[in-house]
Order: structure tokens, then sequence, then C-alpha cells
């Protein structure tokens, strides 16, 4: 089993800055993949960025490379997105999610099997 709980959304301009942070327990938290995902009203769940095992492997949905920065720091079973240069596109339920059978990076959605709650990100104009 795998429990994930994210923090750190809000209330931000246009071009500000954010960062979530999502904590583990559970089965140890280095030895597989992580996710961001979010949801925008009306639309479907997304993958936004992934990390393997290690944190030396990233991978990011197109519309947020070069903005976002997904790490991890597995002695402190923490997981983050740095989110910088922010739009109002981007605002959405975060939520961070871990492929407990995975170790690569990887960008499927059917490969996470534990989800955090999720945390609310709004980005006015």
């Amino acid at each position: 089993q795998v429990h994930l709980v994210e923090s750190g959304g809000g209330l931000v301009q246009a071009g500000d800055s954010l960062r979530l942070s999502c904590t583990g327990s559970g089965r140890t938290f280095g030895n597989y993949a992580m996710g961001w995902f979010r949801r925008a009203p009306g639309k479907e769940r997304d993958i936004v960025a992934s990390i393997n095992w290690y944190g030396d492997d990233r991978r990011y949905t197109d519309s947020v490379k070069g903005r976002f920065t997904i790490s991890r720091d597995n002695a402190k079973n923490t997981l983050y997105l740095q989110m910088n240069s922010l739009k109002p596109e981007d605002a959405a339920v975060y939520y961070c999610a871990a492929a407990s059978f995975v170790v690569s990076a990887t960008m499927s959605q059917e490969d996470f099997d534990y989800w955090g709650q999720g945390t609310q990100v709004t980005v006015s104009s």
C-alpha cells in the first residue's frame, strides 16, 4: 500500500510560480516511479510529468516543458512539482500518483496505481 498526500496548491496570478509537494508513506518511497497529473473542469485527467525511482530521468507533457520541473527527495519521502510562468490554462486539481510496479519514468496513466486526494491550483489572468 502507498498513501499519498499533496500540498501547496492555491490561487496565483498568471506568470507566478507555485511548488506542489506530495508526501508518501507505506511502501519504500524510493522503489518506484511517480508522476503528477491534473484535471481541469470538464476535462479528463491528464499526466503532467513523471520521474523514475532515482530521480534522474524526467518526462513532461509538451504544454509544460520548460516551465514545470518534477523532482523527488527519497530521503524525505517527498515528490515535488515546481511550476513557473503559470498560465490560466494550468488551473486544475493536481494529483500525485505512484506507479508501484514501475521504476522508469512513464507517461502511461495505466501504470499508476496509487493516487493522492488532489490539490487545487487556480491561476487568475
